[in-house]
């Protein structure tokens, strides 16, 4: 048992008998009765699950969590709980960062951006434990003042609750300030369907055989680029039954997804025949390698390095850039399959889920619209001429018939079939019924 005792100037102190028999004290200092009740009820739990030889209550574990570094520190001056790391924010995330094994170096890279603006808002020495619910809040309007896109306060938002529940986990916080703390899932329509015409002026402009090999491959396989466009292997490439085993960097680290089978599609054979052709005798990959060396960074797959000479590209062709611009020619590669393929089998090819086909790459195009706009069924014009009046013609109706049949004469009409259906069967259902 733990007991309180008074000391001058309304100091109170904590008394109790630890579990190796000796008498110890956590001095609180001025306190009311309440606090220091509590303090005894905490230490009593404490010390009893310690003689038991288990774990506290899950509500102690909480306060031990909740309390602030003098506190701590008290308690773990007599044995009752572990001293607590004192941990900067700007330490915690780095460490957090390279902790990650198991996340690609393009996701660590958009991660210190996140990084960069959490560090300007809260200070790379502000203590975990002193980041409350008011700087989560302050830290979003700050990205909303500064004008950055919804998306993207929402991910550094998202990559600043990781971080503060990574802390919770390790027991460094008690709870986390970024837990209510977000933005609606908002983005800009940015999709456009690329079409063939389109794609053939572009091939038609590409300054050599490399260059058409990325925009075939992006446009009529669907294939990411830069990642697994520049990293397909002439091996991989199977002409006798046109298909092709393309490796997914991107999707690598998921169970069975690190590579999938892609027919050569009609479109996109002759394109592959003529830079075999024209490809050096040792050359590993279908694009040149040098495209490879340099897209695959220390950071990750980046296409800034084709971006430029692509948009000259377009130009060159005759046609405006459009938003993104090479997931633009895979969204319209796989938006060209669904019409003639079922929808599990397009995204099989694709390599990625429906799901993510609905949401990021399927698209209606202006054909589509043109053609339903313009579509009226057969059967409905047969039908229409046959009962004009199920189609709307009221006028015809009228005219054969003289006028509509209103409520009183449909009621009327009822009455005298039922009457003439109870006489036909020989009795009356309802006798109690007055059907004059």
């Amino acid at each position: 048992m733990a007991s309180i005792s008074n000391e001058r100037n309304g100091r109170k102190t904590v008394q109790f008998m630890a579990p190796d028999g000796k008498r110890k004290s956590i001095r609180l200092g001025k306190a009311s009765k309440r606090t220091a009740e509590a303090v005894k009820l905490r230490v009593e739990l404490i010390v009893a699950a310690m003689n038991a030889g288990c774990a506290v209550d899950d509500e102690t574990a909480r306060w031990l969590a909740g309390l602030d570094e003098t506190m701590n520190a008290k308690l773990a001056a007599v044995g009752l709980t572990e001293k607590r790391e004192s941990l900067s924010l700007g330490l915690f995330v780095d460490a957090y960062v390279e902790s990650r094994v198991d996340v690609k170096p393009a996701t660590k890279e958009i991660w210190r951006q996140g990084k960069r603006g959490l560090i300007r808002s809260l200070g790379a020495e502000r203590s975990l434990r002193k980041v409350t619910p008011g700087d989560a809040d302050q830290y979003k309007l700050e990205m909303i003042g500064e004008k950055l896109a919804p998306f993207t306060i929402r991910k550094r938002l998202q990559f600043a609750k990781t971080v503060f529940n990574a802390a919770v986990r390790k027991k460094l916080i008690p709870s986390n300030p970024f837990s209510d703390v977000t933005v609606p899932a908002t983005m800009a329509d940015r999709k456009h369907f690329v079409t063939q015409e389109d794609t053939f002026q572009l091939l038609e402009a590409a300054p050599d055989h490399d260059w058409r090999s990325i925009i075939a491959l992006s446009r009529f396989a669907g294939l990411r680029c830069p990642s697994e466009v520049l990293s397909l292997r002439w091996q991989n490439i199977d002409w006798d039954s046109k298909v092709m085993v393309v490796t997914a960097p991107k999707t690598e680290h998921h169970p069975g997804k690190g590579s999938r089978i892609v027919p050569i599609f009609g479109d996109l054979l002759p394109w592959l025949e003529d830079a075999r052709k024209k490809a050096a005798t040792d050359a590993v990959y279908v694009v040149d390698e040098r495209f490879r060396m340099a897209a695959n960074t220390a950071f990750g797959w980046k296409n800034c390095n084709l971006r430029t000479s692509f948009q000259k590209i377009i130009k060159r062709a005759g046609l405006r850039p459009w938003p993104r611009l090479f997931h633009n020619l895979r969204s319209s590669c796989e938006t060209e399959l669904m019409r003639n393929h079922p929808m599990p089998t397009v995204v099989a090819w694709l390599g990625h889920t429906e799901e993510i086909a609905r949401r990021h790459y399927c698209q209606v195009t202006q054909d589509e619209i043109a053609k339903a706009a313009a579509f009226r069924s057969p059967i409905d014009r047969r039908q229409a001429v046959q009962n004009p009046v199920r189609h709307g013609d009221a006028s015809s109706h009228m005219a054969t018939h003289g006028h509509h049949e209103t409520c009183e004469e449909r009621e009327k009409s009822s009455r005298e079939r039922h009457i003439l259906a109870t006489k036909r069967m020989g009795w009356d259902s309802n006798p109690r019924y007055d059907f004059s």
